[in-house]
């Protein structure tokens, strides 16, 4: 029993260490063996024949086992390291696939838009204003398909660091509603400011990114007319932000598949490179907190975000 648990303790310290200490400690633990509990215990003497057989298969098996243990490691070691490479290829191909999909339409309308400005004289300044605009909207494209991208390899290659400051969640979210104004196409967003949430310790430009890509998504997948309401507040220590609209809502068998990187919903023909949620839940998740879809077919659908922050009721102590 005593030779198990120090060929178990030579098998974890080949997890954990270089060859060398482990098999020092393989010849430590032979040594050990011998002192305490070959006869006559307490030296290093072995009296019988048979005693010293077993202490050098001891030995040996206590080599071999830290040898192979170590060897095992250093094979999963490499099939870890091919299969992040793997991943890695993988994601910078589709990376490159959709960029050089999304991109393309955008990217074309403005240089054709350019040419027409460029080459007709004649072009009058309705038309003139028709085109500036397809170049205006074409661009605001490009610059949130280049930010998405970013994003995500920021988030893939593990380089993203969060700058945690004093956030006034009212503040940020009236931000994105007013970045959004020209993409509203109909759709209403309701808003009522939470007077009584105290200021939160985020890293609020990612924060913002999560909440306008939440509601641009919203915008993009539900017909005219539909309602987005936003609102949170604090559960103790946790911060609870809630979108959700009264649109069509999201099939059960596509919940679970929104959040996956380039992922669209199948009943939906809208562009997009299908980074968006997966650029929400990276964000939330490296604020340490959760985002879930809550959502019946027909029924709209809500995004709840829960987040762990400190507080700090200063603001109103300021506002009274």
């Amino acid at each position: 029993m005593t030779a198990l648990i120090l060929l178990l303790v030579v098998s974890v310290l080949a997890m954990l260490f270089d060859i060398t200490p482990v098999l020092l400690a393989a010849c430590l633990s032979a040594i050990i063996w011998n002192f305490f509990f070959i006869p006559p215990i307490y030296t290093f003497h072995i009296a019988k024949a048979e005693d010293a057989f077993l202490f050098l298969m001891y030995f040996v098996v206590a080599l071999v086992n830290a040898i192979l243990t170590f060897k095992i490691r250093g094979t999963e070691k490499k099939v870890r390291d091919k299969e992040e490479k793997e991943n890695t290829i993988k994601l910078y191909n589709t990376l490159l696939n959709s960029l050089s999909h999304e991109l393309k339409t955008p990217i074309a309308t403005i240089i054709g838009a350019v040419d027409t400005l460029k080459d007709n004289s004649t072009i009058n300044e309705a038309n003139k204003t028709e085109l500036i605009t397809q170049i205006g909207i074409a661009g605001l494209r490009l610059n949130k398909e280049v930010e998405n991208l970013l994003s995500i390899s920021r988030l893939e290659s593990g380089v993203l660091k969060l700058n945690y400051d004093w956030c006034d969640l009212n503040e940020l979210v009236n931000i994105v509603i007013n970045k959004l104004e020209d993409d509203l196409k109909g759709h209403i967003i309701t808003f009522q400011q939470n007077e009584h949430m105290p200021l939160v310790k985020l890293d609020s430009l990612l924060i913002q990114h999560a909440i306008y890509n939440l509601i641009h998504n919203a915008i993009q997948y539900t017909p005219n007319g539909t309602v987005i309401n936003i609102h949170f507040h604090m559960d103790q220590e946790d911060c609870i932000i809630s979108i959700n609209d009264n649109g069509q809502g999201v099939p059960e068998n596509e919940q679970v598949k929104v959040f996956g990187m380039f992922y669209r919903l199948s009943m939906h023909k809208t562009g997009g490179s299908g980074l968006g949620l997966s650029i929400v839940k990276g964000f939330i998740e490296a604020h340490k907190g959760t985002i879930k879809l809550i959502s019946e077919d027909g029924n709209g659908a809500e995004f709840v975000i829960k987040i762990p922050v400190e507080t700090s009721y200063l603001n109103k102590i300021n506002n009274e």
